[in-house]
């Protein structure tokens, strides 16, 4: 059974950084392509950033395209998301998925189609 537990969420002031993390267990890491979404109030879920299994490869929103970095520790079985420079349109709860037979960009694009998710961690943005 598929578990993603985030982490690292929290208020941060605008020009802060945070960093994410995605604990995962039930499966094997290493065969799925993980990703970062978020969700604000009234707005529909969108894709943050996605990274592939094996090669690696990325795919950022170009609204976080610069300031946000994504890694993964197959061995560790974790996802990070590294957030600098955070301005107030990104607070939001951020969610972790999984994805079995994706790579980055269309997983983060049909985030609809994802099945596995985790349960979110708020971040707010503000002074």
């Amino acid at each position: 059974q598929v578990q993603l537990v985030e982490s690292g969420g929290g208020l941060v002031q605008p020009g802060g950084s945070l960093n994410l993390s995605c604990a995962a267990s039930g499966f094997t890491m290493g065969d799925y392509a993980m990703g970062w979404f978020r969700q604000a109030p009234g707005k529909q879920r969108e894709g943050v950033s996605c990274i592939s299994k094996n090669d690696g490869s990325t795919y950022y929103s170009e609204s976080v395209e610069g300031r946000f970095t994504i890694s993964r520790d197959d061995a560790k079985n974790t996802v990070s998301l590294q957030m600098n420079n955070l301005k107030p349109e990104d607070a939001a709860v951020y969610y972790c998925a999984a994805s079995w037979g994706e790579t980055a960009q269309p997983m983060c694009v049909r985030w609809y189609a994802i099945r596995s998710w985790g349960r979110g961690a708020p971040v707010t943005v503000s002074s």
